[in-house]
């Protein structure tokens, strides 16, 4: 099962207004494959992850170094820390410059082509979320 991105987001705000700091279950009801989603963190035309990010893609150059380094992010968050970080980062720091890849409402300066569109589904997210998991210290 789907979750649509507006309920998700609505999760989102009831848990960061109580504090929480994850979304704890899968946006599809499974585990994502961290190979797909190692495949979604190096590209440069779908997560672009690495364009704040650096991370464990030594074939991978010009690797940003605005946000926290993604090697060892299994160690340091759990799998649904993770996955908020992801999902909506603005329901952690307000001011970040993360976008969210799961919020579709709420956003300021979307491109016409991208309103009421997420930016990864949720198959992707869980993908994203398998493979950093995986990534241990």
């Amino acid at each position: 099962m789907v979750i649509p991105a507006g309920i998700v987001a609505v999760c989102c705000a009831a848990g960061a207004a109580r504090g929480d700091d994850s979304t704890p279950g899968s946006l599809t009801g499974s585990r994502g494959d961290p190979a797909r989603g190692r495949a979604i963190v190096a590209s440069r035309q779908v997560g672009l992850c690495l364009l704040c990010h650096s991370g464990p893609f030594p074939e991978e150059r010009f690797q940003g170094n605005l946000a926290p380094p993604l090697a060892g992010a299994g160690s340091r968050w759990t799998e649904g820390q993770l996955r908020l970080r992801i999902v909506d980062p603005g329901r952690l720091n307000p001011s970040t410059i993360m976008p969210a890849y799961y919020r579709t409402e709420g956003l300021v300066r979307v491109a016409p082509a991208w309103r009421g569109k997420t930016v990864l589904s949720a198959e992707q997210i869980e993908d994203v979320v398998a493979f950093l998991v995986t990534l241990k210290d």
